[in-house]
Order: structure tokens, then C-alpha cells, then sequence
């Protein structure tokens, strides 16, 4: 949806002078690839909060006259079990050297989390409990991510100011970063997207290109009194987007599209457009079937 709102945007605007992409390929997977290094630095800035205690603990034992409580700085958390389990993870690492995150990293940002973390209650019995209990060590990453990352109004404009996807891709990479925290290693990062869901995108993206004159030619006489030209362009992308399914892809049920769609609709587009696009996908759908031109391939699910 983005790539073709971007080939469509610079279609219709007139005042750029620019011509549309020469390979839609290519922006697909700038977006693919931006949606990976959100990723990667959100994951690399927790782990820098966390280790930081060893930094700090270093700071204050070099004082010229340290304190005892200088020098007994409690460095618990950068020893975490589930923080080395990223640390160590071989394909995580491969991404850092390629990604280089510590560039943009904001160090006094960093510095003021980790102080921030050391006030709370969380970090204060976590760092007294003896032992290293798997879910304390999970618990403890989850509150640095939760309340001093993502509810910390200067790390959130950090983010917006270095990453132009995070009100795209924002919730969804946090789904992966609370799964990794969970279970570090299990994502590929020289590999995001499984072979299935990436070749589902690559084929959408150029049936929607291939066919748009067709695409459009089952659209525009749907729309009644709306000028075609004054249809917001996202709108108009994610109709051809949705017919693009009624028509090429044979195992996605027409439900589930005009659903999908529905909602991309609501929370990309305007207010009017969950309804609007509904509207017509919903009277496409009727008019193909009609037409016997819509054929869907059903699966029964196994018992």
C-alpha cells in the first residue's frame, strides 16, 4: 500500500516534475528494510539502557573521591540472562554492523533513561531479589520498553525525528520486540518476511501496477457522483488493491479483502473512507459474482 500510494502520488502530482519509480521492486523492500531498522534500534537502545549500568558504575568508581556508595554501584541488570541472549544473537549482530544504530544513538538520552530506570520500584526490587529468575529478567526489559522507552515523550520524538515509518510500522514492531523479549533469536533479521508473505507482496504489488487500467475500469463506474479525480489517493489505491484480490488472488476469501481493506481504510485514510471503501468494494464483489468472474479456491481446514 505505501509503495503504490508513492508511485500514485508522484503520478498525480504535476508540480514535483517527478516521474513515477522506475522499480516498484525497489521501494518494496526500502520498506521492508526501514520497517527492519526500526527494529533493530529500538531492540539496540534497550540493551543500551541496560548496559549502561556498567558504564555508570565505572563513572563513579573513577571520581577523584568516591563515595562508598560509588563504589558498590549495583550493576545487576547488565549481567541480564534474556539482554546477553540478544547480545549474543549471531544474526542480530550481523544486523547492528550493517544497521550502525550506535550513530544516531542519543547517549545523554540514554544516560537519562538508565537514572530514570534506577528511581523506579521495578528496577529497585528487581536489583535486590537474589537469583536470576527467567520471567524477573524478562519483566524487568519489559518496563524498561513499556514505561522509559515507549512512554517516554523524548525517546518517542527521538524515534520520530530518526525514522519517518514509526506511525506506520510503530505497533507492529513493538509486537515483534515484545516476541523477542520473549524468545531472543527467534527472528531473522537478513530475512523479515517469510518466502509465502513476501512473494504475496511482490505479486500484489505488480498486479495492482500491470493491471490498473482494468483495475480502475471496474472502480470508476462504481463511484456514481465522486469525481475519480478528487477520490483521495489512498483511497483509490486500496480499491485496486482489494479488486487486485477479487480477481488475481484465487485463495483469499472476499470477505476477509473487503474486511482488510475496510480497516486499513479507517486508520490510514479519512473518517469517511472505512465506509466509502466498504461501500464500493462490497458492490464490486456482488457484481463479479454475478458475473461468474470471481473464482475462489476453498480450503478445509484439517480435523
Amino acid at each position: 500500500m505505501q509503495t503504490l500510494y508513492t508511485i500514485s502520488s508522484l503520478e498525480h502530482d504535476e508540480t514535483t516534475g517527478l516521474k513515477p519509480p522506475a522499480n516498484p521492486q525497489k521501494i518494496l523492500q526500502q520498506h521492508f528494510d526501514q520497517t527492519r531498522s526500526l527494529l533493530v534500534y529500538l531492540i539496540w537502545s534497550l540493551t543500551e539502557i541496560a548496559r549502561y549500568a556498567e558504564k555508570n558504575a565505572h563513572q563513579r568508581a573513577s571520581k577523584h573521591l568516591p563515595t562508598a556508595e560509588d563504589l558498590n554501584v549495583n550493576t545487576k541488570i547488565a549481567g541480564n540472562e534474556v539482554l546477553w541472549k540478544m547480545l549474543d544473537d549471531a544474526s542480530f549482530e550481523a544486523q547492528v554492523g550493517k544497521d550502525k544504530p550506535g550513530q544516531i544513538m542519543d547517549t545523554e538520552l540514554i544516560k537519562k533513561l538508565y537514572h530514570l530506570l534506577t528511581e523506579s520500584k521495578e528496577y529497585n526490587v528487581y536489583i535486590v531479589t537474589a537469583g536470576r529468575e527467567k520471567q524477573d529478567e524478562k519483566k524487568i526489559l519489559e518496563f524498561i520498553l513499556a514505561e522509559l522507552m515507549l512512554g517516554n515523550d523524548d525517546f518517542v520524538s527521538h524515534i520520530e525525528e530518526n525514522f519517518i515509518n514509526w506511525d506506520d510500522d510503530g505497533e507492529m514492531v513493538i509486537q515483534l520486540l515484545e516476541g523477542y523479549i520473549q524468545k531472543p533469536g527467534n527472528i531473522d533479521f537478513n530475512k523479515m518476511l517469510s518466502d509465502d508473505k513476501e512473494l504475496f507482496a511482490k505479486s500484489l504489488l505488480n498486479t495492482v501496477i500491470e493491471k490498473d487500467e482494468h483495475l480502475q475500469s471496474l472502480i470508476i463506474p462504481k463511484l456514481k457522483n465522486w469525481d475519480p479525480e478528487r477520490i483521495a489517493v489512498l483511497d483509490m489505491v486500496m480499491m485496486k488493491m482489494g479488486v487486485a484480490e477479487f480477481l488475481y488472488f484465487e485463495t483469499i476469501p472476499p470477505k476477509v479483502t473487503i474486511n482488510e481493506y475496510i480497516d486499513l481504510a479507517k486508520e490510514y485514510s479519512t473518517q469517511q473512507s472505512g465506509q466509502f471503501v466498504n461501500g464500493i468494494l462490497d458492490n464490486i464483489h456482488k457484481e463479479l459474482m454475478q458475473q461468474g468472474k470471481m473464482i475462489k479456491i476453498e480450503y478445509k481446514k484439517k480435523g
